[in-house]
């Protein structure tokens, strides 16, 4: 079911967007919000223009992994915890990314080869 197949992004914008909501980044809450309902869009530029929100949301996720660990190291707390949790989200929503590889996923959105 291509639905199913289109959580895995809608949970990472979500996490996102609560990540940008504990900065008080608001514009950038609205547009993961905007995002996951480009989701239900079935033109090919929705599924890219999401599609490249992941991978920036990637590099932001690793971003913000150096910067804590970066943080706590410099305060001589541990970190090791921190960088599994924050490596694993990074690598999901890079992973939900390629999610738009997918044959029944490009079906939906009307992406050709």
């Amino acid at each position: 079911m291509t639905l199913s197949a289109l959580l895995a992004p809608a949970f990472a914008l979500l996490l996102l967007a609560a990540h940008f909501s504990r900065a008080q980044s608001w514009l950038l809450v609205a547009a993961c919000a905007l995002l996951i309902g480009l989701l239900v869009v079935r033109k090919p530029w929705a599924a890219r223009l999401v599609q490249v929100a992941l991978f920036l949301g990637a590099i932001e996720w690793v971003r913000t992994l150096a910067e804590l660990v970066n943080a706590r190291m410099m305060m001589g707390q541990p970190y090791f915890r921190l960088l599994l949790i924050l490596g694993a989200v990074a690598v999901l929503t890079l992973a939900s990314a390629l999610v738009f590889r997918l044959q029944r996923v490009r079906r939906w959105f009307r992406v050709e080869k």
